[in-house]
């Protein structure tokens, strides 16, 4: 099993793959900070999100959410979303197929 590096997402934001194969990526994304945020985007891909530990607030298609430990939802291919951390923590999500721009 290969080991992958952990990799700056953005300001107290890190991220690390966790397995990979053509069809499904898991990856884990940690907050560091209470106001960390992942800016809104989308992408081709079927992205689940589990909220492993910590508090978000997120944004899919224009509708705010909170979400805490033990959620998870699905994201729609090309849905735009994002969150904002409210208590440091950690998701884990998976992508089909896998986000090549992440290896």
């Amino acid at each position: 099993m290969a080991e992958f590096p952990i990799v700056e997402a953005g300001k107290n934001v890190t991220r690390q793959v966790l397995a990979d194969h053509p069809d499904l990526m898991v990856v884990a994304f940690t907050f560091g900070a209470e106001g960390a945020e992942g800016a809104l985007h989308n992408h081709v891909h079927v992205q689940s999100t589990f909220v492993e530990s910590g508090r978000f607030r997120f944004t899919l298609d224009g509708e705010p959410m909170e979400i805490g430990p033990g959620d998870s939802f699905v994201i729609p291919s090309n849905a735009v979303h994002g969150c904002v951390c409210l208590e440091p923590g950690r998701l884990v999500d998976c992508f089909t197929p896998r986000r090549d721009d992440f290896l």
